[in-house]
């Protein structure tokens, strides 16, 4: 099996944020929206620093790049990456509302079903090809979480709004190539900064003191946001939306073996069903590189 550098950036951003909980946990008792709004600013202010201090000449290449475009590929540009930066943001905050307000079984839904609706807007859209095994493996996750939705149904609304926004996301970033990965998630983060910050002084609570809360946010910002949003823009230039989007899988397999083990949560005959179904799924998806069978669509050079 060869695993090109593509793949492995997708995998290891989704493997990381399979372990999410383990610095948010810590943190349960804080409001959510506190959380965002401090992981948010936080982020602005690390990637900012990092692209000013430290990438100073990428960031020229790509102002000097930009300066040289046509004003419609320059709308283009700042379209992709501003409109990245609000899907982000709406992402983040309809989560939370559909946490808090609705009921975690539905946000945990949400991202059983953006892979999905991910790979079949790819197809729509982006006209991504797939093979008759990768729409096997559709057809695999969507029995996975038609049974994990018995006895929620109501549920599934507010799911696919946050399942929307982030495979929106991801198929707008496909397309996202003039600017550096690194500097474009400076502006979707910046952007998603902006937005959020006039609704801190009305819905922010008092300002934590712990240090724990300090110390689990900067795993949160560094771990759990900037490294894997990179690795997971920069695996869409080798490989396809419809990809990026069925390894989301491997973000909730992963938390549901936190739970079981971990956590010692109890799980029920249907939950482990519809979870290996959802591996299935998985690897029938990607079963040309698993089973190093040649490429012969959309293949990816590095």
């Amino acid at each position: 099996m060869r695993i090109n550098k593509y793949y492995l950036a997708a995998f290891t951003a989704f493997v990381i944020w399979g372990f999410f909980s383990l610095a948010l946990k810590p943190i349960h008792n804080y409001p959510s929206l506190d959380i965002l709004f401090y992981r948010v600013f936080l982020s602005v202010v690390l990637i900012s620093a990092i692209n000013l201090f430290l990438r100073r000449d990428v960031l020229k290449k790509d102002w000097n790049n930009f300066k040289k475009q046509s004003q419609s590929d320059k709308n283009k540009i700042i379209r992709v990456n501003v409109g990245g930066g609000m899907l982000l943001t709406a992402n983040w905050f309809i989560f939370i509302y559909v946490m808090n307000h609705i009921s975690v079984k539905a946000a945990s839904f949400a991202y059983l079903v953006c892979p999905i609706l991910t790979t079949v807007l790819a197809f729509l859209i982006l006209k991504e090809k797939l093979s008759k095994w990768q729409w096997i493996a559709v057809g695999i996750s969507v029995s996975g979480c038609v049974l994990l939705s018995f006895n929620s149904f109501a549920d599934i609304f507010y799911s696919l709004i946050v399942a929307l926004t982030y495979a929106f996301y991801l198929i707008s970033q496909r397309k996202n190539t003039e600017v550096d990965k690194f500097v474009g998630l400076n502006i979707q983060i910046l952007t998603a900064g902006l937005i959020i910050l006039p609704f801190f002084p009305s819905f922010s609570g008092p300002v934590p003191v712990e240090s724990l809360f300090y110390i689990c946010l900067i795993f949160i910002v560094v771990l759990f946001t900037i490294i894997p949003l990179f690795l997971n823009l920069y695996a869409l230039k080798g490989v396809n939306s419809s990809t990026v989007g069925i390894m989301l899988y491997i973000n909730p397999i992963l938390n549901f073996l936190l739970a079981v083990f971990y956590y010692k949560e109890e799980v029920t005959e249907i939950q482990m069903i519809s979870y290996s179904l959802i591996l299935i799924s998985i690897i029938v998806f990607n079963e040309k590189l698993i089973f190093n069978r040649k490429l012969k669509e959309n293949r990816v050079t590095d």
